[in-house]
C-alpha cells in the first residue's frame, strides 16, 4: 500500500449494496485492492478517493472519512449504529 494511505468508511444502505460496491471495485479497478480492517473501515490511497466515491455513489453508498482515533471510531459506531 502507498505511503498516502488513508482510512475511509463505505456506508451502504443494506448489505447488498455494501457488497456491490466491493464487487464493482474489484470490476472497474482490478489492480487496486482496498484493505478491510474488519470494522467496515478499508486501506485505500489517498489518491482514490474521487474514484471511490465516484463507485460508492453507483452503488446508493457514501464514503466518508472516519475519526483517526480508534477509541473515537468505536465510541461513534456504538452511538450511531449504520445497520
Amino acid at each position: 500500500m502507498p505511503t498516502n494511505e488513508i482510512t475511509v468508511e463505505i456506508t451502504a444502505r443494506n448489505d447488498f449494496w455494501r457488497n456491490a460496491f466491493k464487487v464493482e471495485w474489484e470490476y472497474q479497478f482490478p489492480d487496486r485492492v482496498l484493505v478491510e480492517d474488519g470494522e467496515g473501515h478499508f486501506k485505500a490511497s489517498a489518491d482514490w478517493l474521487s474514484d471511490l466515491e465516484r463507485v460508492a455513489k453507483q452503488c446508493f453508498s457514501t464514503v466518508r472519512l472516519p475519526p483517526e482515533s480508534p477509541d473515537r471510531r468505536r465510541l461513534f459506531r456504538r452511538l450511531f449504529p449504520s445497520d
